[in-house]
């Protein structure tokens, strides 16, 4: 399962985490993304979204 929003596509970004001892190391900043039971299609389909897209409204979420 990809890390990945399945409504915009919204995944990992990397990057560097410094210390206060100007230590470097890469790190990977990840989507908050949560499993929703959305209607898609008509029917009912669990899937995982960004918080973004669920709080902006794209997808109607099932009862």
């Amino acid at each position: 399962m990809a890390r990945a929003c399945e409504i915009c596509g919204k995944g990992p970004v990397v990057g560097r985490q410094k210390s206060h001892a100007n230590n470097v190391s890469a790190r990977r900043f990840l989507p908050n993304l949560q499993t929703v039971r959305a209607l898609i299609g008509g029917g009912v389909k669990r899937i995982r979204i960004c918080t973004s897209c669920l709080r902006s409204g794209k997808i109607t979420k099932a009862a």
